[in-house]
This record gives C-alpha cells, structure tokens and sequence, in this order.
C-alpha cells in the first residue's frame, strides 16, 4: 500500500469513527467501538472502498496509533467530537506534559487556558519533540510546559489513551509555562 493511499484512508477513517458515523450510517457503540464488516461495507456504499488488509496496515503503521482494533472491532483511540466513553482509567501523569499550539492562539491560552474546543478533553503529549509535530500541522510550532504533577495534586483528572496521548477535562493558565518556542 503506498503512503498517499494509506494517508487517504486513514483521514477517512479519522472523520467516520472520530467525528460523523452517521454520515455513512453507521452507529458506534458507547466505547466508540464499530464492527470491521460494518465499516467496511459501509464505506464502500458510499463510494469509499478499502480492503480488510488496507485496514489493518493503517492501523499497524499509523505513527500515531490513532486506531485499535479488538476482535472483530475498531475505534479511534481518542480525538472524538461525538459522544463516546473510551472507558480509560485515571492515571498518574509525569510531572511534565507538552501541548503542541501555534502563536496565533497563545492570547487566548494566556486568559483561558487550554481548551477542548470542539473535542472532549485537552490532547498533551508527553514529550516536547511530539507536541512539536502537533503544533506544526498548524504552522510554525509553540509548544507549551504543561505542570501536570501540580494540577494532579490539585484534582485535576488525567486519562492515557491506547496511543499514548494525555487526556484531561481543560489546563488553566496557571498550570502552564510559555517559554518554549521553536
């Protein structure tokens, strides 16, 4: 399978399972699990063909992990804007975490913080050379210090997903230190 074809069935992949199933009539379970056949074979009925094989080569080869697949069952490992519960527990973070933005929203973080936008939690990752590759997919990379050992002493909820992404519910200003630009 060449990249440009792996590449193209992943973000279809991405907008299906993470964001409209509807659109191709599909119905996620709570988890934001969907049976392979059914994905498959909605996908094609709506013009959109892939292979069983196609599949599991994106999910294997995807760098960021951004599918798993269980059985007979696939879901995105986090990134939803529809509701689903990836049922992940409560972890313990590393004192540090990173959150990859660009310059344009820094005004906004200093007076709010980190938001969820349009997802369910804040994505952090737990290294600066990851959350540089985040922000850049925006333009020229800021990548900001996350004090997640203080925000944990201080109640604040951390999830881990399958791919190794921080989830939690948003960062306020305080927790975060902007020194770091590239």
């Amino acid at each position: 399978m060449d990249e440009r074809r792996a590449v193209k069935v992943s973000k279809y992949l991405a907008k299906h399972l993470r964001h409209r199933p509807e659109r191709i009539g599909l119905t996620l379970d709570e988890g934001g699990w969907v049976e392979i056949d059914a994905l498959i074979t909605a996908a094609s009925a709506h013009g959109f063909r892939f292979t069983r094989e196609e599949l599991d080569h994106v999910v294997a080869t995807n760098d960021k992990r951004r599918y798993a697949i269980e059985g007979s069952r696939i879901r995105a490992s986090q990134g939803h804007t529809i509701d689903v519960d990836l049922g992940l527990p409560a972890a313990t973070p590393p004192p540090y975490l990173y959150h990859g933005t660009v310059a344009g929203r820094l005004e906004a973080i200093r007076s709010e913080g980190l938001q969820p936008m349009n997802r369910h939690d804040v994505h952090l990752s737990p290294d600066r050379e990851t959350a540089t590759r985040v922000g850049a997919r925006r333009g020229r990379p800021v990548v900001l210090t996350v004090d997640a050992a203080a925000m944990h002493r201080d109640g604040h909820v951390f999830h881990v997903s399958a791919n190794g992404v921080w989830l939690t519910q948003s960062v306020p200003p305080r927790y975060l230190r902007f020194f770091e630009t590239r």
